[in-house]
C-alpha cells in the first residue's frame, strides 16, 4: 500500500519589521556587488563629463532623502528594487560623495573594462574581469605610507583617530562624518573603492562590527607591512654602506 504524500504547503514571506517598507534585497552576492560598481562606475562618468549633473549629486551631500529632490533623475533607476531604506540612503550618500571630489580627480574617473553598465539592479554582461575589493581601512592606510613626497600628506595619529571615530558611529553618525574623511582622503590623491564603501553604508546598520573589524585591520595590517619593508630598507642600506671607521686619535 503507497502512502499518501502530505499537501505541499506555501508559507507566506515573513512580514517586514514595523516601520519598515521594503525588504533587503533578494540579489546574490556576486549580482548585488557587480551593480554596485556599475553604479558607482556610471556615477563617476556622468561626474566628469556633465557639469550639471555633477552639480545636481553634489547638492545631496550630507543631506536627507526628503532634501535630494535634484539627484532623483540620476538615481531613482538605479536603486535595486527591493531595498531597505538603509541601501537607499548609501546610494545617495555615495553619488554625493563621488559629485563632490575635487575636479582633477575626476579626469581619471570612468573605467571602460566594466563594460556596459545596466540599471535596475541587473549584473553586468560584459566579459571584465572580477575586480579586487578594498576597504576604507586601506584607503586610510595609503594615505599615510604614499602621503611623504606629496604637496599633501596624513600623519598615522590623524588617519587612526579619523577610523576609530567613524568605526565608533551609528548609521546616522557615519552618513554624518563620512563625507569630510573621504573628501580629505580624496584630496591627498588616495583611490576609495565606492561600490565597498556602498556596500559597506547599506549594510552597517546589521553588519558594523565586522566591517569596522575588516577597516581596522587592513589599516594596521598595510602599516605594519610598510614598518618592516622600512626597516629592510634601513638594513639594506647599512650594508651597502659598510661599517663606519672610527676616527684616528690624536
Amino acid at each position: 500500500m503507497t502512502a499518501t504524500p502530505p499537501p505541499i504547503t506555501h508559507d507566506a514571506p515573513p512580514a517586514p519589521p514595523a516601520g519598515v517598507t521594503t525588504i533587503v534585497p533578494q540579489q546574490s552576492g556576486t549580482a548585488r556587488r557587480s551593480h554596485e560598481r556599475a553604479f558607482t562606475t556610471r556615477v563617476e562618468q556622468v561626474c566628469s563629463t556633465d557639469p550639471g549633473a555633477r552639480s545636481a549629486l553634489r547638492s545631496g551631500l550630507r543631506k536627507d532623502l526628503d532634501s535630494v529632490r535634484r539627484m532623483h533623475r540620476l538615481i531613482a533607476r538605479w536603486l535595486p528594487e527591493r531595498r531597505s531604506p538603509d541601501v537607499e540612503r548609501a546610494y545617495y550618500a555615495v553619488a554625493a560623495m563621488i559629485a563632490a571630489q575635487p575636479r582633477s580627480a575626476l579626469a581619471s574617473a570612468g573605467h571602460a573594462d566594466d563594460g556596459p553598465v545596466q540599471p535596475g539592479g541587473q549584473e553586468l554582461t560584459g566579459s571584465a574581469p572580477r575586480r579586487h575589493r578594498t576597504s576604507l581601512g586601506t584607503a586610510f592606510a595609503t594615505a599615510v605610507t604614499e602621503g611623504p613626497g606629496r604637496e599633501k600628506e596624513m600623519r598615522a595619529g590623524t588617519a587612526e583617530s579619523r577610523l576609530n571615530l567613524l568605526t565608533r558611529q551609528s548609521v546616522n553618525g557615519l552618513h554624518r562624518h563620512l563625507p569630510s574623511s573621504v573628501g580629505y582622503l580624496r584630496s591627498l590623491g588616495v583611490e576609495i573603492d565606492w561600490a565597498q564603501l556602498l556596500d559597506d553604508l547599506g549594510s552597517w546598520r546589521t553588519r558594523s562590527g565586522r566591517i569596522s573589524r575588516t577597516w581596522l585591520q587592513d589599516f594596521y595590517r598595510l602599516r605594519n607591512e610598510e614598518a618592516a619593508h622600512q626597516a629592510d630598507e634601513a638594513d639594506e642600506q647599512e650594508q651597502v654602506a659598510g661599517p663606519t671607521e672610527a676616527p684616528d686619535s690624536p
